[in-house]
C-alpha cells in the first residue's frame, strides 16, 4: 500500500537527507530511542521504503537515497516539551543494500538542517535576526546549540559560507555540542586511556578510542598499509584493507562498551579516523591540497564507505582528540610544523580543509565543548511516497 507522508529534502552541511515531522510518523517514544528494548520497527519500514533501501545495486534508485552513506539519512523533528529545550530530534542511517536503519549516532551534517526544517513547517518560530536555538538529540540524549540568522521567518540561505564538497555558498551555522563527551560510552576515553594496541588479524595496532560527540576509532594511515592521502575510491576498492578496518572497528567496538561482542557491533558508531601527517592531497576536484594548510590528513569510514568529505560529529570528535594528551592525532599534531594544539584544528580530506574547534577544561581534563560551521539549504517540501504493510 502507498501511503504520502509530509517530509522535506534537505541538504545539511556535505549531507542530505529526508526530514519529517514526528506527529506524520507512528508514534515512537523517541526519549528513549537510545535504549535497546525501544521499538523503531514502524518507522524503519517508512524510512527504509522512502530512501529506497534494501538495495543490492548499491544505488537506491527506487528511492530518495543517493547510494552512499552520506546521502542516506532521516531525521525526525518535534517541538519538545523539555525545559529550556526547543526542539528535539532524531538521527535514523538508513543502510543501502539491507533494510536496516541504525539510530546508533547522531549526524552533524543533517543537525544543521533541523532548525530550518522547523522554521519552514512551523514546529518553532523565530523574529528576524541571530539566534541559538537549543535542540535534543535523542540518539545519544546530548544537547546541541544551534546558531542562523531568520529573514522571514525562514532559516537566511544566502551567505559567503563555503564548505569543502558543496557547490556555492550559504549562510553560516554553528553547531556547538556542550559536554559532548561520553556521547554513546562511559566517557571522553571509554577505555580510560588515549591510545592502545588492538590485535587484528594477528597484528597489534596501535590506536585512540575517543567519544566526543561522537565515538570514534583513530588509527595511522601506515599502520594500515596506506599512505592516509588516497582517494575514497581507492579505499574502497582496496578488499584487504577494508575487511581490515571492519575488524578493528568491531573490535573497538568492544572495547567502547558499546556492544557485547564484535558481531553486534552498530552500524553508525564507532567510526574510523584515518590519519596521517601534514601531506599533499588530492583532492575530488582534481585540484591539490599543500600538506601546510592542513593539520592533519583524514580519510574517515562512515558505514563501510570512505566519507567523501567527513562527518561533522566525526570532525569535532577530531578536534576534541587533538587537545587529549598522547592520542594518536594529538602526537601527530605535536610533530607537525604547528607543535601546539589549540582550539581549532584543520581537517585534509578529500573534500578540502574541514575546520571544527573544542574546548578543553585543564582542571577537569575533559573537552566541555565542541564546535562546527556548515550551511543548509532546504531542496523540497511535499510528501514522500512510501509502500507500508497494508493493516
Amino acid at each position: 500500500m502507498t501511503r504520502w507522508i509530509d517530509a522535506a529534502f534537505v541538504r545539511g552541511g556535505t549531507s542530505k537527507g529526508l526530514y519529517f515531522r514526528a506527529d506524520a510518523l507512528p508514534a515512537l517514544d523517541t526519549g528513549s530511542l537510545p535504549e535497546a528494548e525501544t521499538d523503531t520497527s514502524g518507522w524503519d519500514e517508512i524510512f527504509c521504503s522512502a530512501m529506497g533501501s534494501p538495495d543490492a545495486f548499491g544505488r537506491q534508485l527506487n528511492g530518495m537515497g543517493g547510494g552512499i552513506s552520506s546521502l542516506s539519512k532521516v531525521i525526525v523533528v518535534a517541538a519538545s516539551k523539555r525545559e529550556g529545550v526547543d526542539l528535539e530530534y532524531t538521527f535514523g542511517q538508513v543502510d543501502v543494500a539491507e533494510a536496516v536503519v541504525d539510530y546508533s549516532g547522531n549526524c552533524g551534517n543533517l543537525s544543521s538542517g533541523v532548525v530550518p526544517f522547523a522554521l519552514l513547517t512551523g514546529i518553532v518560530s523565530a523574529a528576524d535576526g541571530w539566534h541559538v536555538f537549543r535542540l535534543f538529540n535523542t540518539n545519544t540524549s546530548k544537547l546541541v546549540d544551534v546558531g542562523l540568522t531568520v529573514i522571514g521567518g525562514q532559516a537566511a540561505v544566502e551567505g559567503g559560507v563555503e564548505l569543502p564538497g558543496v557547490s556555492g555558498t550559504g549562510a553560516p551555522i554553528e553547531l556547538i555540542y556542550p559536554d559532548p563527551a561520553g556521547s554513546r560510552t562511559s566517557g571522553l576515553l571509554p577505555t580510560g586511556k588515549a591510545s592502545e594496541s588492538i590485535d587484528v588479524a594477528g597484528a597489534m595496532f596501535d590506536v585512540s578510542m575517543v567519544d566526543a560527540t561522537l565515538p570514534v576509532v583513530i588509527v595511522p594511515a601506515a599502520a594500515i598499509g596506506l599512505n592516509g592521502d588516497e582517494s575514497p575510491e581507492a579505499i574502497d576498492a582496496n578488499r584487504p584493507t577494508t575487511l581490515m578496518i571492519e575488524e578493528l572497528r568491531r573490535k573497538a567496538a568492544v572495547r567502547m562498551g558499546l556492544c557485547a561482542t564484535p558481531e553486534t557491533a552498530p552500524q553508525v558508531v564507532p567510526k574510523v579516523a584515518i590519519v596521517t601527517s601534514q601531506t599533499p592531497t588530492r583532492l575530488l576536484d582534481g585540484s591539490t591540497l599543500p600538506g601546510a594548510e592542513s593539520d592533519v590528513v583524514v580519510r574517515m569510514i562512515s558505514m563501510g564507505q570512505t566519507h567523501k568529505a567527513v562527518p561533522g560529529t566525526g570532525a569535532m570528535c577530531l578536534a576534541a582528540a587533538a587537545l587529549i594528551p598522547g592520542t594518536i592525532i594529538n602526537r601527530i599534531i605535536a610533530r607537525s610544523d604547528h607543535s601546539t594544539t589549540g582550539p581549532e584544528i584543520r581537517l585534509g580530506t578529500p573534500s578540502g580543509v574541514v575546520t571544527a574547534a573544542a574546548v578543553w577544561d585543564e582542571e577537569q581534563s575533559t573537552v566541555t565543548a565542541t564546535s562546527l560551521f556548515r550551511t543548509a539549504r532546504v531542496l523540497m517540501r511535499g510528501q514522500a511516497a512510501v509502500e507500508v504493510a497494508n493493516d
